[in-house]
């Protein structure tokens, strides 16, 4: 079993900044490649980045890339989320995820966080 806690969400305007953090505990946390989705009411839950075990190849939703930057520290079983130049759209709720390999489909998830809200005004 893997948990998994979010944190970091809240209301910022649109153009500004948040970091997202998901903590793990459980099975060691670095054998799991980890991720980030985000949903908002009435859509499907989407993919928005990802990280190997190794923390050398990442890859975002194209919605995203250059915008936002995932990292992990496998010391702190912790895993980030940099989210700049927000926009109205990314208002959702972020969840972080943790799978056995790389992924972008919610089926392959094996473990989820909570939830955090992000809300960007504009």
């Amino acid at each position: 079993q893997v948990q998994l806690v979010e944190s970091g969400g809240g209301l910022v305007q649109a153009g500004g900044s948040l970091r997202l953090s998901c903590t793990a505990s459980g099975r060691t946390f670095s054998t799991y490649a980890m991720g980030w989705f985000r949903q908002v009411p009435g859509k499907e839950r989407e993919f928005v980045g990802g990280i190997m075990l190794s923390a050398s190849y990442t890859y975002y939703a194209d919605s995203v890339k250059g915008r936002f930057t995932i990292s992990r520290d496998n010391a702190k079983n912790t895993v980030y989320l940099q989210m700049n130049s927000l926009k109205p759209e990314d208002t959702a709720v972020y969840y972080c995820a943790s799978s056995l390999a790389v992924t972008t489909l919610t089926s392959h998830v094996n473990y989820w966080g909570q939830g955090t809200q992000v809300t960007v005004s504009s």
